[in-house]
């Protein structure tokens, strides 16, 4: 079972929880539902998400937003593709925005909860721990211009192994990126198990990259027998030349799933949480940093964390992962 906690202690030294644990009024009390949201929150329109204090006091209200984006690749490329995002969010809101570039799923989840956050971009597999342990409320995702949005999970060896297919990764060691990577970790696990069998660490050993970017150029450089990546993001390694496409070779692509979900902490100031949203769906992408990195892309569309992550939330409880905060 993967928890905030144990997360934690693999990839930084431990959590330690500050910040805007709001104490229920009785009205707040009696009309709280968590479901599998952390103490601190409360669902009451059963959207899933946390829910604004009742208590105005507790709203957020920074003189500096302080955004990230998920850390699947080297932060300082991503602040410059950032950068011209971060000064459109800055004249919209009337605020400061910093980008955080944060080194680990660990990392961002403990700055959100702690109130040092509150603005992000979380990786598929980490949002429903983000809602969760998080307080996270996502909202936006990428999507090209026919609305159409998402990416697939593939197993990816190099282009002379002898592995042709994901049968034959029985007794080899297979590299995933994090604990809580959906297409890192957890969606090739439950693959692997109910498609073929297939038991990490049982019949085959596993080992950990850090990050989708490290497993593709593991396996580039055959360091890696095999390893299960985002190919959204393989492939905006090959198009910068980073990587080349043909010391790669793919033995599995999965369904489609939903990509970073772009979201503010639970406790933003209700009016400058309008801002931000306002900020993502009116940002001009023609000839931005933006555009030029992930190309197929053009916009930012609404989503629902309670049906558009449903395929997620199925997959953890297929691993049997529950998001245990504490």
């Amino acid at each position: 079972m993967i928890t905030l906690k144990n997360l934690a202690t693999r990839l930084m030294a431990g959590i330690v929880v500050l910040g805007f644990a709001a104490v229920a009024t009785p009205v707040e009390a009696a009309e709280c539902y968590r479901g599998t949201l952390d103490k601190q929150y409360c669902d009451r329109n059963r959207d899933q998400t946390a829910d604004l204090p009742l208590d105005a006091s507790k709203w957020a209200n920074p003189d500096t937003i302080i955004f990230s984006y998920t850390p699947v690749e080297d932060p300082a490329v991503y602040a410059k593709v950032w950068d011209g995002f971060i000064k459109h969010m800055e004249k919209t809101t009337g605020k400061k925005v910093a980008f955080f570039p944060v080194q680990s799923n660990a990392a961002q989840l403990e700055a959100m909860r702690s109130g040092r956050l509150h603005v992000a971009g979380f990786n598929t597999g980490s949002n429903p721990i983000a809602v969760s342990c998080a307080g996270l409320v996502p909202f936006a995702m990428m999507a090209k211009a026919d609305g159409s949005f998402g990416y697939e999970m593939e197993i990816i060896v190099p282009a002379d192994s002898k592995i042709m297919s994901p049968a034959d990764i029985k007794g080899k060691t297979m590299a995933f990126t994090s604990p809580t990577s959906n297409s890192g970790n957890k969606a090739p696990s439950a693959l692997l198990k109910s498609e073929f069998g297939l038991v990490k660490d049982k019949d085959f050993k596993s080992t950990f990259s850090g990050k989708h970017d490290n497993s593709v150029l593991g396996v580039a450089n055959k360091d890696y027998e095999v390893a299960s990546v985002a190919n959204s993001v393989m492939n905006r390694m090959i198009d910068r030349k980073v990587v080349d496409a043909s010391k790669i070779r793919t033995i599995y692509k999965s369904q489609t799933f939903p990509t970073t979900g772009y979201g503010y902490a639970h406790n933003l100031h209700p009016e400058l949480a309008a801002k931000v949203k306002q900020a993502f769906f009116t940002f001009p992408w023609e000839g931005s940093e933006l555009k030029k990195e992930f190309k197929k892309e053009d916009r930012f569309i609404g989503i629902q964390h309670k049906t558009d992550w449903a395929v997620i939330r199925k997959i953890d409880a297929g691993n049997g992962i529950k998001y245990n905060c504490k």
